[in-house]
């Protein structure tokens, strides 16, 4: 049984961040799963580079990493207890105005990463830009395309970043994995475009045969200032012949300590 994990970071941006990163190690460290996606991975814009960053496998004209990668401490952290993760970053643009925002793809299995540009932009200094990284790696003896996504809102850009996105991945030769923040809330028009896509993609958590919880976001968060509902924006969407045994929303207070202003979502599903 494979097990993934998706969860948006919101890194060094926590109160106690230290302590929220532990909290995310030691729950990998307890389910090792076999693919993660992280959004809103940082850097700081005026940190050192990293000297060396093990088992890092960077997309063609990717930036520096520097020391406080948020992915690349996480993984040190792993590795010091014995689990190491093949991973990788894309950089997609300046995130509050000092950090370089970008999205991460861990396996356990050597990956070949990529980054696509789903944008009408491509500027990091301003906040639309976005790209996607996909990986192709190993789970269970079956080769994966795996993306990593932090996509925008419905009406402020999704529409062509999907287009883009869906374009690039009707390509792959093999079973999609797409997990991440795709800001566009359950059952409304972004998750219908998805879920109706020639790609052919299921959503893990209503296709489960048990899920645990619901929404990913509660209140007002950044960009989503004004909600005041319990939202679901976080999803792991997998390829229908895939078959979802498990879903659970995670880092929710309830399964496991909040570390972000997301909750995270987990899955273990048949290949």
């Amino acid at each position: 049984m494979a097990k993934f994990l998706t969860l948006n970071t919101h890194s060094w941006m926590e109160e106690e961040q230290d302590k929220k990163l532990n909290w995310l190690a030691e729950r990998i460290l307890q389910e090792q799963y076999d693919v993660i996606c992280l959004q809103e991975v940082n850097q700081l814009t005026e940190s050192e580079q990293a000297v060396q960053a093990p088992l890092y496998q960077a997309v063609s004209g990717s930036i520096a990493l520097h020391q406080d990668n948020y992915a690349l401490c996480l993984t040190e952290k792993l590795s010091a207890q014995g689990l190491d993760y093949y991973w990788s970053w894309a950089y997609n643009h300046i995130g509050f105005d000092i950090y370089h925002e970008g999205v991460a793809i861990l396996s356990r299995k050597p990956l070949a990463p990529r980054e696509i540009l789903v944008s009408e932009v491509n500027n990091p200094a301003d906040y639309r830009t976005r790209k996607v990284l996909l990986a192709e790696t190993e789970v269970e003896g079956q080769l994966l395309t795996a993306a990593s996504c932090h996509l925008s809102w419905w009406d402020k850009g999704f529409q062509s970043e999907w287009s883009k996105l869906q374009a690039a991945l009707l390509k792959a030769e093999t079973p999609l994995l797409l997990m991440g923040d795709f800001n566009n809330p359950a059952d409304q028009e972004g998750y219908q475009t998805m879920l109706a896509s020639p790609l052919n993609l299921q959503d893990s958590h209503t296709a489960a045969a048990e899920a645990v919880g619901e929404a990913t976001v509660e209140g007002g968060i950044a960009g989503w200032d004004q909600n005041q509902s319990a939202l679901k924006i976080d999803y792991i969407f997998t390829s229908r012949r895939m078959k979802a045994e498990r879903s659970a929303v995670v880092f929710d207070g309830q399964n496991g300590p909040v570390v972000s202003d997301h909750f995270g979502l987990e899955a273990e599903v048949k290949i």
